[in-house]
């Protein structure tokens, strides 16, 4: 998933939560972003709801909008 590879990977050994999600993510990585989603906490929602939001900036002012296009995706499923 998409998602592993720009904000968790280097968050998770930082940060307890995203240590959480980066499990869930790769336990539920066969399944997709839309089952991996529905498995969150709310913190973890809102976790990811800022990292993305975040992410999407940095990628906006990178002009990197492939990896916008692909972030604001995620984000709309949360």
């Amino acid at each position: 998933m998409y998602i592993s590879n720009l904000i968790l990977s280097r968050q998770r050994e930082r940060d307890d939560l995203a240590s959480s999600i980066y499990r869930k993510l790769h336990k539920y990585q066969l399944g997709g972003e839309k089952q991996f989603i529905y498995t969150l906490s709310q913190s973890e929602t809102s976790y990811l709801e800022h990292m993305l939001s975040y992410e999407i900036e940095h990628a906006m002012k990178s002009s990197d909008y492939k990896r916008v296009y692909q972030l604001n995706e995620l984000y709309e499923l949360l």
